[in-house]
């Protein structure tokens, strides 16, 4: 648009919009008003108004309902100066909002006049790579930090391993642990996605760390040996959550006691022929259950055959991986609902998802009363000890 237009259509707009000094807008915010800072991601280095909800203009109309859904809302709208808040103001108008002023001066003015600012975190990321989750509502580069200085540790490289490793590295999470001592066999391939035909013999956790670091060389991955009885707490205790990858009882058993001693989340997952299951264990939590209250002992192995003895589809552990990957980065992140006291059963044949709700047991051997004791004799009894 010429300059002259540009003039031109910003002189109509002060006619119709109204213009507030910047204190006047912090006292409407006070107040119960929104606002609203349109500039871009990378003009927010010099700073954020204190309690602005940051949506740059390009994504405005696509993403203010989602934030702001009661159209009565008062809205003070800022940018750097003052004209693009006065078309933002516009377009708010256009879509409902009744009450919606643009700040005169934008941040500019606001800063000169000494109101109260907050300096964005140094980012520890490539804002380029992770563009399109930067401008995700209520993510943004608060979140995309928080991945970026996340650590998680995924128990197994495998079926479950494969998927939730490769998109929690695509995702950002700044530090992922393998543990795995097993090595690639041609029989894994349909499934463990990690994995290649020339790398069949190479050790899992090697040819994971080559996956993931092609994928996002700034994802730092640590290669670390099966969990036993004997090293979980040194596996645990330098990372932040836990995902449970593996394909047997003893191991889940023994990594879901340690994560309820060690107040660790647990994003569980097990898959088997055309279905899986997903859930997240927060036992040390007062009203949340573990694994165990869902399951209080191991099952004999003629029960519960694993994959090599049932099959599985390939697709299954990808879907059932991915959904773990999911539930890391919104405990990581803080958005969305993760599956706590929920457990989500997929039946890949009919296509189907059901939910069942999980009580916490009040005498669970790992997160009851006498937690301890009953652990260390379980982990016996599962035969990790």
């Amino acid at each position: 648009m010429p300059e002259n237009r540009t003039t031109e259509l910003l002189s109509r707009l002060r006619l119709q919009i109204a213009e507030i000094a910047p204190a006047a807008a912090l006292s409407d915010v006070k107040l119960g008003a929104r606002l609203l800072d349109v500039r871009s991601e990378s003009e927010h280095a010099s700073g954020v108004a204190v309690g602005a909800l940051c949506l740059p203009r390009s994504h405005l109309e696509l993403q203010i309902e989602a934030q702001v859904p009661d159209l009565a809302t008062p809205v003070r709208v800022m940018c750097a100066s003052g004209q693009r808040s006065l078309l933002a103001a516009a377009n708010l108008r256009a879509l409902g909002y009744t009450d919606v002023a643009s700040i005169a001066g934008g941040f500019t003015a606001w800063k000169a006049a000494g109101l109260p600012i907050s300096q964005p975190a140094a980012l520890s990321f490539d804002p380029q790579r992770f563009a399109r989750q930067l401008i995700l509502p209520d993510f943004g580069a608060r979140a995309q930090n928080l991945l970026a200085n996340a650590k998680v540790l995924m128990i197994g490289a495998g079926g479950l391993g494969s998927p939730a490793a490769l998109y929690l590295a695509a995702a950002g999470v700044g530090r992922l642990g393998v543990s795995d001592d097993d090595t690639v066999d041609i029989s894994n391939l349909q499934r463990q996605i990690l994995h290649r035909t020339d790398r069949v013999g190479m050790p899992k956790t090697l040819s994971a760390e080559l996956t993931l670091r092609a994928l996002n060389p700034a994802c730092q991955i640590e290669r670390l040996p099966r969990i036993r009885a004997e090293n979980a707490h040194a596996l645990l205790q330098n990372y932040d959550l836990v995902i449970d990858g593996s394909d047997n009882f003893p191991t889940r058993f023994l990594l879901a006691d340690t994560c309820v001693a060690m107040r660790k989340p647990l994003v569980y997952g097990a898959v088997l022929r055309f279905s899986g299951q997903v859930s997240v264990f927060c036992g040390h939590e007062p009203n949340l259950p573990c694994y165990r209250c869902l399951f209080a002992a191991p099952p004999s192995p003629e029960a519960a055959p694993n994959c090599a003895e049932a099959g599985v589809l390939g697709v299954v552990p990808g879907l059932i991986g991915t959904l773990q990957a999911s539930e890391t980065i919104k405990l990581i992140t803080g958005i969305g609902k993760p599956l706590l006291g929920r457990l989500l059963l997929v039946d890949m044949l009919s296509a189907s998802f059901r939910e069942l709700r999980l009580p916490k047991d009040p005498n669970c051997a790992a997160c009851g009363p006498r937690p301890d004791e009953a652990i260390r004799q379980h982990y016996t009894a599962a035969g990790c000890a």
